[in-house]
């Protein structure tokens, strides 16, 4: 028998039950300043990210970054983005390349938390650029293959997600379609979709 699809029956853009002012004032805004970030703000992000939570405190993420004045780099980030984010993410000051190592550093073993964790690195980082005035927008929209090549990565890793970051720019030079996007509420699905006090 076939399982009916779970679709969610509301969605809201407010904020029903209190949470921290940095949940409610993130965002993934496709919009980009050409102002450079600061080294030591970069390193507050990347600290974030080291101090999330992990399996067996393994910290399985390594993190490839590159900013606009390391062209080199930077390209190599960017070409490995498909077409649809190439476009916007190019004005991004920041490119940076999440990577799960797979396995355990003591035993070899494989670690299934990896990507799970890298997650939450991510979601540390992102939370202090946050703070920090910056934006982030993690996409994985990207060529898997092509950032295992370009950034020689070894079997023991692979890429996760590619995140733009930089300060906030003005909408108007995104295209159309993306100033929509960037204009449309910010919705979520409401608890009573994903929260469940009892079995499937």
């Amino acid at each position: 028998m076939m399982e009916t699809m779970l679709v969610p029956k509301q969605k809201s853009n407010q904020v029903e039950f209190p949470v921290a002012d940095l949940i409610q004032e993130r965002r993934s805004s496709r919009a980009y300043s050409s102002q450079f970030i600061e080294p030591e703000k970069i390193n507050s992000l990347f600290e974030a990210a080291r101090w999330a939570p992990s399996s067996m405190n393994e910290q399985p993420w390594v993190y490839i970054y590159a900013t606009k004045d390391q062209p080199e780099l930077w390209n190599k980030l960017l070409d490995t983005l498909h077409e649809s984010n190439r476009l916007w993410a190019k004005e991004a000051p920041l490119l940076i390349l999440s990577i799960a190592r797979k396995t355990h550093l003591r035993n070899g073993v494989s670690n299934g938390a990896a990507r799970y964790d890298v997650g939450a690195a991510n979601a540390f980082l992102s939370i202090q650029a946050t703070q920090l005035g910056l934006n982030v927008h993690q996409m994985g929209g990207y060529d898997r293959q092509k950032a295992i090549e370009s950034f020689n990565l070894p079997e023991t890793h692979e890429p996760v997600v590619i995140m733009a970051v930089g300060y906030a720019g003005d909408t108007e030079n995104l295209s159309e379609n993306l100033r929509l996007r960037e204009a449309a509420p910010r919705e979520r699905n409401t608890q009573e979709f994903f929260v469940m006090n009892k079995t499937f």
